[in-house]
């Protein structure tokens, strides 16, 4: 099996694989409603201490635009906290201040902290995916993301990464597509 871009020795479906992914992220994958979505997503064995995207980009000779970063935010409006993932190819920043906070109906937004992200998602640091997240949360994506044919993500560890359509990305449970989310 071979991977649509990128330079991996061992490319595997994902869903035959579940062991090497992160609890949430083997369960969201499993149980997905989407299962031809769920079937398209690929899975990567990668060095965990390359994990980081510029590092990985060079070595795994992966073209930046088609890596994407998860971040978790943290939106608040008076007591209440929201918690959203944000999904951007690599080569652009997510739009906290002005896109989510908006978005979100929120007065202030900001990445939320490594300790939040890490305990809340059950993913590790630099591996946070997009499939898995705890339910309820938004997942907000830049539009260039969901039109992209293939994106790298993270795979909820640092070991490994997910490569899959980003249409599929779209079909993921509190997926919602927006147009300048990043620039």
């Amino acid at each position: 099996m071979h991977a649509p871009f990128g330079s991996f020795a061992a490319v595997f479906r994902a869903l035959e694989v579940c062991g090497d992914l992160a609890a949430p992220v083997a369960d969201a994958l499993k149980n997905w409603d989407a299962r031809e979505a769920a079937e398209s997503v690929l899975y990567v064995d990668t060095d965990p201490g390359k994990a980081d995207t510029a590092v990985f980009c060079e070595h795994y000779e992966v073209p930046p635009e088609a890596s994407a970063n998860c971040v978790v935010v943290a939106a608040k409006r008076g007591g209440e906290v929201t918690l959203a993932a944000c999904l951007a190819l690599a080569t652009t920043r997510v739009d906290v201040n002005k896109a989510v906070r908006t978005h979100l109906g929120a007065r202030k937004a900001s990445f939320a902290p490594m300790e939040t992200a890490v305990e809340l998602t059950g993913m590790e640091y630099g591996g946070i995916t997009p499939v898995g997240l705890p339910g309820g949360w938004p997942l907000l994506i830049d539009e260039a993301v969901a039109a992209a044919p293939y994106v790298l993500v993270g795979s909820g560890r640092r070991r490994g990464k997910l490569i899959l359509p980003g249409r599929a990305l779209a079909q993921l449970p509190g997926a919602e597509v927006l147009p300048g989310l990043a620039g």
